[in-house]
């Protein structure tokens, strides 16, 4: 090509939005996968026009500072020549910023071995709002290089700009997370209007619009009722008009004369003041304008009461003090003696501050027929010119949301009426209250010059207040979030995010364990449900973001344990904008070929995003045994706790060792002839925890995999201030029952084989269990009366890669006598059968290399496969079954054991024998915790080079 593109176009390959710290951003970003095709080869300096009708439609882009970090410098990119996925960046954050959003986060990269793909990321404040921008800006760069007639750009920034107004918080709600957000308080949008949760679990709060968690219903009620209202402020002594409520016109034009004119109808129940009709003089009047006020009201009643002269005040209290007053001037305009009232009234509505309804800090100005008739009886109608200086009003209350004005009276009022105001929300027991006062001075007592308590509001907006038209904007958020989170509380629960490829639901469910023994009320997410304070609340693979944010939300979790996946980081982030404590357990090959994810540097690339949502106060807690992890340090703002299997003297121990040396924690194993101890390091102390062989869930030592779960679960839990004995405690508990640790090496007896279900899967977590069951098997033989025969039963997820499958096939034949292939329910677009026979070829393949595996059969039903593989154990084998659900197989395999107990039990089946009890197991090795101890100490005493604290 030469000249110009003759058909070129940006066309979107996906649209991801990432709801917390991602791969791309440490923030909530909008991700979009474009096509540039042809337009690879013209860049913007290639686009004769491009950028000059860019800027005559976003001449905000002036502004932004790009890579050049000074003003303008995205404009001298682009005359110099950049591409169109980065001029879409732009143009996505450009149009946020004239909705009000003030989003400057933005990158742009090619995708690696895509040629004219890009990935554009930019920050938003509103999922919608960002989404609707991203696709506004593809469609305004299409249009630009193609002009169509179908495409009217005021039109389309219109349409966006009235979304974007109705996605936006009003101005109340905004200030009060503007001031969370700058305390670090994490807040969440529950609803799409302004119902907001502030803080964490057990911390949370919530508020809608200026309503708090703390507001009473009950004051809410009273508050409601405008004739108690009066009738309590009376009774306490305040000054209130005189005030009588109605049902009909003819009841409210008597109440009128015994009140003696003039006087005010309003809706019992109203707000905003809609339906306050002012100053009526007249009975006719009265009737006249009830039903106005009765159609504003829920329950048709109105309240009729004395007309007070003088100025709208607005008083806000807050926690029972005042935070603020504001002079409440009604919609009006001012003449100038050459335009005509209706011209005065476009030209005060085209104040950039007003807007529709709450959406801006003033409203415009409405003319109806009460405002017509109210400019009427002002002598002037709406053709006419009023003279210079001359106000005319277009309504008769000051509220905001009819178009009224507010000047700034804070520190103008006297301190009489100040306490009045105090009084009458305390009365009333609202936490945050308006307080509308009506008198001819604010400031001079209110008792002395005349005046009344109008109204008590039990939401009052905050925009009069922090936008006053004229005088200076109070801050009244702060005492807001003050009523809240009173200086020093807490708003967040610790959040631990566990990661990595194999071992993350035992890991966390051991560390849950452990903090549940401190009292704590633990949420934990993992891929089998969210549990809460030990309660499955919700069964279902919940590793991802969704999940993470339910925890968060759960009003009862005061520590969280989260199990993060590959796939939910990748699809949204990680749900929430940081964890306290990360770890990250291994990095090997699985869902590999998926999602763009190839090699194990990439998927230690999104592993590492819970490592960088690490505060500087946090902790991550990585195996120093893994490279990929090792390196993961670099990514980490906190502070690092190494893991390590391996043993004293190795290359991996001395890398430890040195930076123990330096002050950093550790945990370890120390072996000696009475067996290994995990021992926890800071600087140069050591401390022991517990002997490896006593922990139940390592059956004696043998479960090597639940050995490192164990040292990073007592990782995690040091780092989160948990004292050693109740890690120990946590650990010699911890076993890997059903009710524990479902579908994670659970042991039952089954016509006298041992039996284990797993959630085994891929092939590095194939080679650990097998490791396990060559040690546990060596450990039994020698009391077994025959040779014990291993039985296992294998299947792999459908969507792994083909050679993936094939190697878990090959690694079960390593450890396996007879092996049973099934399938999971799911088969993830193979068709039935295709799995299964992958492994069989891998299996095959190890046959030929002369494996362990001497048969192999078939069975794709999970059930029928576990009856096939139980059935070919003779007592004292050993079958593992690696499932896909583990609940349906215990209670299948709890059939067989109902089956073989129904005649009498033999002696060497009771429940106690220590084979068959975890519990019993779990006894025993708290009742061996002082000879434990003791036989450490001798350990550390013929070792000086080891401090112990």
């Amino acid at each position: 090509m030469q000249g110009s593109p003759t058909d070129g176009q940006l066309q979107v390959l996906r649209t991801r939005v990432y709801r917390g710290p991602n791969i791309w951003a440490y923030e909530q970003a909008v991700h979009l996968l474009v096509d540039l095709g042809e337009l690879e080869e013209f860049p913007t300096d290639r686009l004769p026009g491009f950028t000059d009708r860019l800027l005559e439609w976003l001449p905000g882009l002036e502004h932004h500072t790009c890579s050049r970090g000074r003003r303008g410098g995205f404009v001298e990119r682009l005359r110099e020549g950049t591409w169109l996925g980065h001029v879409t960046e732009h143009v996505a954050l450009q149009l946020q910023q004239e909705a009000g959003h003030d989003m400057r986060r933005g990158k742009t990269r090619g995708e690696k071995g895509r040629p004219g793909v890009y990935n554009v990321i930019f920050g938003y404040f509103d999922e919608r709002v960002g989404v609707s921008a991203g696709e506004l800006a593809v469609r305004m760069v299409n249009e630009l290089l193609e002009p169509t007639t179908e495409f009217d750009f005021e039109d389309e920034l219109d349409r966006f700009l009235r979304l974007a107004g109705r996605k936006a918080f009003g101005p109340s709600t905004a200030a009060i997370i503007d001031e969370a957000v700058s305390r670090d308080i994490p807040w969440h949008r529950l609803n799409q209007y302004s119902l907001v949760q502030l803080g964490q679990g057990v911390h949370a709060q919530r508020i809608r619009a200026t309503m708090t968690s703390r507001t009473s219903a009950l004051a809410v009620d009273i508050a409601g009722d405008k004739n108690l209202t009066s009738t309590l402020l009376g009774s306490a002594g305040l000054p209130v008009p005189k005030a009588i409520t109605v049902r009909d016109a003819e009841a409210a034009a008597e109440a009128a004369t015994r009140i003696g004119f003039p006087v005010v109808i309003k809706p019992l129940d109203g707000n905003h003041g809609r339906g306050v009709i002012l100053n009526l003089g007249s009975a006719e009047e009265v009737r006249t304008a009830f039903p106005l006020a009765a159609e504003q009201s829920r329950r048709g009643v109105v309240q009729v009461e004395s007309f007070i002269t003088g100025k709208d005040y607005r008083c806000l209290i807050i926690g029972g003090r005042m935070a603020a007053i504001a002079e409440r001037v009604p919609a009006h305009v001012v003449g100038d003696g050459e335009r005509t009232v209706e011209e005065l009234v476009d030209v005060t509505n085209a104040d950039p501050r007003r807007g529709v309804g709450h959406e801006k800090v003033l409203t415009r100005i409405v003319v109806d027929d009460a405002a017509i008739e109210l400019v009427r009886e002002q002598g002037y109608a709406m053709s006419d010119v009023p003279p210079q200086d001359e106000m005319v009003k277009l309504a008769l209350t000051g509220n905001m949301s009819t178009g009224g004005i507010s000047i700034d009276r804070t520190f103008d009022a006297h301190p009489d009426n100040v306490e009045i105001a105090e009084e009458a929300a305390q009365l009333i027991g609202l936490d945050v209250a308006g307080i509308d006062f009506i008198c001819p001075d604010i400031t001079a007592p209110v008792r002395e010059t005349g005046g009344a308590i109008c109204e008590v509001n039990a939401a009052p907006g905050f925009r009069m207040h922090t936008h006053p038209t004229v005088g200076e904007p109070q801050f009244i958020a702060k005492p807001v979030v003050d009523l809240l989170f009173p200086p020093g509380s807490p708003s967040r629960v610790p959040v631990v995010a566990v990661t990595g490829t194999n071992g993350k639901t035992t890991t966390s469910r051991m560390l849950s364990h452990i903090m549940k023994s401190l009292g704590r009320k633990v949420g934990m997410t993992s891929t089998d449900g969210i549990v809460i304070d030990e309660r499955l609340v919700i069964k279902a693979d919940a590793s991802g973001p969704r999940s993470a944010r339910m925890v968060l939300q759960n009003p009862r979790v005061d520590f969280a344990v989260l199990e993060v996946a590959r796939g939910g980081i990748l699809r949204e982030g990680l749900g929430y904008d940081r964890n306290d404590i990360a770890i990250v357990t291994n990095i090997a090959p699985d869902h590999l070929g998926m999602h763009g994810i190839d090699t194990l540097e990439q998927l230690a690339r999104v592993k590492a995003v819970v490592v960088e949502a690490v505060p500087r106060d946090g902790y991550a807690v990585l195996n120093a045994d893994d490279p990929l992890v090792r390196a993961m340090r670099r990514r980490c703002s906190g502070t690092i706790v190494w893991f390590s299997m391996e043993p004293p003297g190795s290359r991996v121990r001395e890398f430890i060792d040195e930076k123990c040396r330096r002050g950093a924690r550790a945990v370890v194993l120390e072996p000696s002839d009475r067996g290994e101890m995990i021992v926890l390091k800071q600087g140069r102390r050591s401390m022991p925890l517990a002997w490896t062989h006593l922990l139940p869930s390592t059956f004696g030592g043998t479960a090597r995999m639940n050995v490192a779960n164990a040292l990073a679960a007592a990782g995690a839990a040091f780092a989160a201030g948990a004292p050693l004995h109740d890690i120990r405690q946590g650990l010699r508990t911890f076993t890997t029952s059903y009710y524990l640790s479902p579908g994670r090496l659970n042991r039952v007896e089954v016509n006298h084989a041992e039996v284990f279900v797993d959630y085994c899967h891929n092939p590095p977590g194939m080679h650990r269990l097998g490791e396990f069951v060559q040690g546990y098997v060596d450990q039994r033989q020698g009391a077994a009366e025959h040779r014990i025969s291993r039985i296992g039963m294998v299947g792999a997820a459908g969507d792994r890669r083909d050679d993936d499958i094939r190697e878990l096939g090959r690694a079960a034949a390593r450890y396996f006598d007879v092996l049973v292939l099934r399938e999971d329910d799911n088969l993830r677009r193979r068709a039935p059968g295709e799995s299964a026979a992958l492994v069989e070829e891998g299996v095959r393949e190890a046959m030929a290399d002369g494996a362990r595996c001497r048969q192999v059969l078939t069975v794709l039903n999970e059930l029928e496969a576990t009856r096939h593989a139980v059935h070919l154990a003779n007592p004292g084998d050993l079958v593992m079954l690696c499932v896909d659900q583990h609940g349906a197989v215990l209670a299948e395999l709890e059939s067989f054991t109902h089956q073989a107990n129904a005649g009498a039990r033999t002696d060497d089946e009771q429940p106690g024998d220590p084979d068959l009890d975890p519990r019993q197991l779990a006894t025993e090795a708290t009742e061996a915790s002082a000879v434990e101890d003791t036989e450490w100490r001798e350990v550390v005493e013929a070792q000086p080079a080891v401090e112990q604290l």
